[in-house]
């Protein structure tokens, strides 16, 4: 059996030996700033790794990217303009600082950006830099195509295990890789590990591609 089937069957029959008690597995996921829904899988995953053997490694992904040359609205399209700002800053800190800065600086802005409501600007970008003990002069990247063939290289990295029909975020984990989950609000405590598990058995699942139902809320943010 393998650690993640483990892992699902002690859900399951109610074992509750702690997550120290297996290998921690090595989850890979995609980010863009902009996206509320990333933000709200994010904080998922944050919560996950208190109750599974998991650890996160966190990567930049662009919706600017993924709709370029895409047929979309012009309200759209203006968010596709503005989404260039923190992907360029998260990838040139990283460039700079190790992407190890990726998680507390997606922190920092998204904060921002979700629940303060903050314009996605250069001091937005700046007091984050800040925040987390960067340099804001980074801040400048929003407007520089300096970094976009790292941003490239990351966003490519993890659309292409999923397909290019999908968004933001992308999960990978032990050989299998998916968009998502989609959620709201964050599961929290358990309640995040149950889902955890169940993602994980069906992302495992030979040839399971979809299982999707119509949003009816928007994101809720705690």
């Amino acid at each position: 059996m393998t650690a993640d089937a483990t892992i699902s069957a002690r859900a399951a029959t109610g074992d509750s030996r702690s997550a120290g008690d297996d290998p921690v597995a090595e989850a890979d996921f995609w980010f863009d700033p902009l996206c509320p829904w990333a933000w709200l899988t994010s904080r998922w995953m944050l919560e996950v790794e208190k109750v599974r053997p998991v650890r996160t490694r966190w990567h930049v992904m662009s919706l600017a990217i993924l709709n370029d040359g895409r047929e979309v609205p012009e309200a759209y399209r203006e968010a596709m303009r503005q989404a260039w700002g923190p992907v360029r800053v998260c990838i040139a800190a990283a460039a700079t600082a190790g992407d190890e800065v990726l998680l507390p600086l997606y922190t920092a802005i998204g904060r921002r950006r979700h629940l303060e409501e903050a314009e996605l600007t250069e001091e937005t970008f700046a007091a984050a830099l800040t925040e987390v003990g960067l340099d804001p002069a980074l801040a400048a990247a929003a407007h520089s195509t300096a970094w976009d063939e790292q941003l490239r290289a990351s966003h490519e990295d993890g659309i292409s295990r999923v397909g290019m029909d999908v968004g933001t975020p992308v999960i990978a984990v032990a050989g299998t890789a998916f968009f998502g989950p989609v959620i709201t609000p964050t599961p929290r405590g358990e309640a995040a590990g149950r889902l955890w598990d169940g993602v994980l058995l069906v992302a495992e699942t030979p040839g399971f591609y979809e299982l999707k139902r119509t949003r009816d809320q928007g994101p809720i943010f705690d």
